[in-house]
């Protein structure tokens, strides 16, 4: 590790010239890596440094705590930011309306986080007279990418440096820098075996046995979900109110948005929902394995799946999917600011108009199931369903003719392929 400014060749024309590095907005979270960070970056490049730290919703933080230990460390400022609000309604609830989940169980938190964490980064370095935004992600993650690509496309004047593809230290020799330089570490030894990202929309876990594909989940991964085999045994039923495709309540109760996700993450641990063990591919080229804790993702996706489906067409929803699928994977590559990605949220904000009504969701043990469905909007009728007499919208005695049109091309096409294979001519 170098104690002086770095002279590894940059690759890229956002990234700092360490000879122009004069003040560094840092994203400060207050735990090991981005402590030794603040430490080093006033060392290695003889810089200021202004602290950042965003509050998404991670449980158990003491931001009064963080933000002094920012400014014992040498920080010039730490300003910390209750993003709660502007994350829920401005990422979190587009996800919803696009039921968004990478590769089919991803519910994108982290992804969903990272653009957002960037543009308030953008904004403070702007306030804070910096020249230069530093982050915590190491070079085989995807979070670099989703930060830098922010960096990039709001300021670029501001260049990034990202002291943990530079430094080679592992956790120990970080641990050690810590300890020579008396920065403080959380427990005295921060010792926790996985590296842990969450917010209001879910918490993710890598490292230690996770990367070991034949090793079986340990109990000591999940501290936000109830094991399921630990869940009540009896079932609860839920409730969730969605207006426009916004949930707007919780059995009956209506809630501001931040609150409404707060508790549906509290319901659903308490019953073991939303553990994802999902192998994943990252867009830096790497196939990973990632342990996520989603409870409010896996409550509030999957209400708001049935009920688009409740009150859209057959055409609807036949299509819709594959444009959520695209949602999700331009999000999950960091293409937040993407204007295809703005382009399919017109498209998502007109099919929600419709998503009005409550679903029903039963939990048991690690399972949601859904048990009722109702909205004024929808394209069901239930006398149509059980062949009573329709009104008139639907005559049983046309069934014959619309079958035979239905069914003609490809009766025609079965009996040209097979002529002559029954003895025909």
């Amino acid at each position: 590790m170098a104690d002086g400014p770095l002279d590894q060749p940059r690759t890229a024309g956002y990234e700092a010239d360490p000879a122009e590095v004069r003040r560094v907005l840092l994203l400060y979270s207050g735990g090991l890596d981005t402590s030794v960070m603040l430490k080093w970056i006033q060392d290695s490049y003889d810089a200021e440094v202004v602290c950042l730290t965003v509050n998404l919703g991670q449980p158990g933080e003491d931001y009064a705590v963080i933000e002094d230990k920012a400014k014992r460390l040498g920080a010039l400022e730490c300003h910390v930011v209750d993003a709660r609000e502007q994350f829920a309604r401005d990422f979190v609830v587009p996800a919803i309306k696009a039921n968004a989940l990478y590769g089919g169980g991803y519910p994108l938190f982290t992804a969903l986080g990272r653009p957002l964490i960037a543009q308030l980064a953008v904004d403070y370095a702007r306030r804070s007279g910096c020249d230069t935004i530093a982050h915590g992600c190491t070079g085989k993650g995807n979070d670099q990418v989703r930060i830098e690509a922010t960096v990039a496309t709001l300021a670029p004047e501001l260049k990034t440096i990202a002291p943990v593809r530079s430094w080679q230290m592992g956790r120990e020799e970080e641990i050690a820098y810590a300890r020579e330089h008396g920065i403080p570490v959380k427990g005295g030894t921060e010792v926790t075996p996985y590296s842990i990202d969450d917010n209001l929309w879910g918490r993710s876990s890598e490292g230690r046995w996770i990367e070991d594909l034949g090793h079986a989940p340990e109990d000591d991964v999940f501290q936000l979900v109830t094991r399921p085999e630990e869940a009540p045994d009896e079932p609860e039923t839920v409730t969730v109110d969605f207006e426009a495709g916004v949930p707007v309540g919780l059995n009956g109760e209506r809630l501001e948005l931040v609150e409404l996700l707060e508790r549906a993450a509290e319901i659903g641990c308490r019953h073991g929902i939303g553990i994802v063990d999902h192998i994943e591919d990252r867009i830096v080229g790497l196939k990973v394995r990632d342990i996520y804790e989603a409870p409010a993702a896996a409550i509030l996706l999957t209400a708001h799946a049935e009920l688009e489906k409740l009150v859209g067409t057959i055409h609807q929803n036949q299509f819709k999917p594959s444009l959520d699928q695209k949602w999700a994977y331009l999000v999950y590559a960091g293409l937040w600011w993407e204007p295809l990605r703005a382009d399919l949220d017109a498209y998502m904000d007109a099919v929600n108009v419709q998503v009005t009504g409550t679903i029903g969701l039963r939990l048991y043990k690690g399972n949601v199931r859904v048990a009722t469905r109702s909205s004024p909007n929808a394209v069901y009728d239930a006398d149509l369903a059980s062949f009573a007499e329709s009104g008139g919208l639907f005559s049983q005695t046309a069934s014959p003719g619309f079958i035979e049109l239905w069914s003609l091309q490809s009766r025609m096409a079965y009996r040209i392929r097979n002529r002559g294979k029954d003895g025909g001519g």
